[in-house]
């Protein structure tokens, strides 16, 4: 008996984008370098404090923004923590990186808890490990990954990590948990590229189903998603770091993109996320992403409430099977 074939998006040293397998070299970095022109961030905004979320029952899907790709989820009755971040850099250096210009939407002592932490790849404004070990510390959750990222987060304390590959699912704290493909990357260091996997997660309770994104550009998987989880009722889509396009274009959608994502998941309601947040991770305007999503959803016929933005540290509060 032969083999089972190996898949698509595993290579002899870790992953691949079966899609679009585009590799960008130092060569377009120096380019962006070269030919960009950034635009100019403020240093700091003062955001509006909001209150902090209560901890609510299984017949609701909350989605609390604390900034970036960070969210606290509720479904099932059940706190998730998703790609949490709350260190001043998204960085390995506390003095050099891409450097908050606001401050996370809620304090973590704040949360209502975390029964479940997902960390969606192993970049550094998604798996932070200061962040990590001080949500180890305070609630000590279960952990979910894709392959490959136990061993960062051991470095925080955290051991036991549940790994999965594209399509698996396992489950955890009373809730099915698939990891799904995304177009994207991996690496924390220049040796590292693509050894770990990175992916998105659908989370399901009696009721409610989810979706989150992590970082991904466009390509089919969203209509497979869309097709394999029929009835998504909380779609968390990235909508920034998407200049200059030469470079971003296979990693991160931008907003059009993102509304065509949501479309063809066949999403309920959706959230933006992956903008505003760390000065010096795209060119773009940190006004931009969310200007250019008002003026997708009214091109691609998307209603206005559909897919919306948060204030940093508000709360889309739902009900479960609405």
């Amino acid at each position: 008996m032969s083999p089972p074939a190996r898949p698509a998006h595993h290579t002899d040293h870790g992953f691949r984008n079966p899609y679009d397998d585009t590799v960008r070299t130092l060569r377009d970095v120096w380019r962006w370098r070269r030919e960009s022109t950034p635009a100019p961030w403020p240093a700091w905004i003062e955001d509006p404090p909001q209150p902090a979320p209560p901890r609510l029952g299984p017949d609701r899907i909350a989605a609390t923004f604390i900034g970036h790709a960070s969210f606290l989820l509720q479904l099932g009755g059940r706190c998730l923590l998703l790609d949490p971040i709350w260190s001043a850099r998204a960085s390995p250096l506390p003095f050099a990186g891409p450097k908050r210009v606001r401050a996370p939407g809620q304090r973590l002592e704040s949360l209502p808890g975390c029964d479940l932490l997902l960390v969606s790849h192993n970049h550094y404004d998604h798996l932070d490990l200061p962040t990590l070990r001080a949500v180890r510390r305070r609630w000590a959750p279960p952990v979910v990954t894709g392959l490959g990222n136990a061993r960062h987060l051991a470095k925080a304390g955290i051991h036991g990590a549940r790994e999965l590959d594209w399509w698996q699912h396992a489950e955890v704290a009373g809730l099915r948990v698939t990891y799904v493909p995304a177009q994207h990357f991996s690496a924390r260091t220049p040796w590292d590229r693509n050894r770990s996997l990175w992916g998105g997660f659908i989370l399901e309770a009696p009721g409610a189903c989810v979706y989150v994104a992590g970082d991904s550009g466009w390509c089919p998987y969203f209509e497979q998603i869309g097709r394999r989880f029929p009835r998504i009722d909380l779609a968390l889509l990235p909508i920034g770091a998407y200049a200059p396009r030469f470079f971003m274009r296979t990693q991160h959608m931008d907003p059009a993109e993102a509304v065509k994502a949501h479309r063809a998941l066949g999403a309920r309601r959706s959230i933006g996320m992956h903008f505003g947040t760390f000065g010096g991770l795209t060119d773009e305007p940190i006004g931009e992403p969310a200007e250019w999503l008002a003026r997708a959803k009214a091109e691609q016929g998307v209603a206005e409430d559909a897919f919306v933005t948060l204030p940093f540290g508000a709360t889309l509060d739902l009900p479960a099977g609405g």
